[in-house]
């Protein structure tokens, strides 16, 4: 059983749920770290608080949601450890993945997707990272975090 995080600022509530109830009939464990209403709150403080809670391990990979799904990728990739993909479409689910062993993925609840959004979470999913030179780069990455 996969146990996932999952956080929304008030521009994805609505797609917030609908993931929740796609995870769960998929037979995931899901942390809901808010928000539950459309009053308005700061993303950076929500990706903050998901991050830090992942950080604390025991979870397979969050989910950030805002309007667009920029600010919380964004706010995400500067807390240490944190590889946040915003993910558009079934290449990108699968890429993110595979290539940047993403531990987050981020989607905008204002977006109009070409494809649903569960269907790129269960892309994301049910791929495997591919390792190998890949492994090489990611580590560069994450090194990137010690020189700035």
């Amino acid at each position: 059983m996969k146990k996932i995080i999952i956080a929304s600022d008030h521009g994805a509530v609505s797609l917030k749920q609908d993931i929740i109830s796609f995870l769960k009939s998929n037979n995931c464990e899901v942390k809901d770290m808010g928000v539950n209403t459309e009053d308005s709150v700061d993303y950076p403080d929500i990706a903050l608080a998901a991050c830090n809670e992942f950080t604390k391990g025991g979870y397979d990979f969050g989910i950030l949601l805002c309007g667009t799904g920029i600010g919380m990728s964004i706010a995400a990739n500067k807390i240490r450890s944190i590889r946040c993909a915003q993910v558009y479409d079934l290449f990108t689910a699968e890429m993110a993945k595979a290539h940047n062993n993403a531990n987050f993925i981020a989607f905008g609840g204002r977006v109009k997707y070409s494809v649903p959004v569960n269907a790129m979470i269960d892309k994301f999913m049910k791929t495997n990272f591919s390792g190998d030179r890949h492994e090489r780069r990611i580590a560069k990455m994450m090194d990137i975090e010690d020189l700035c």
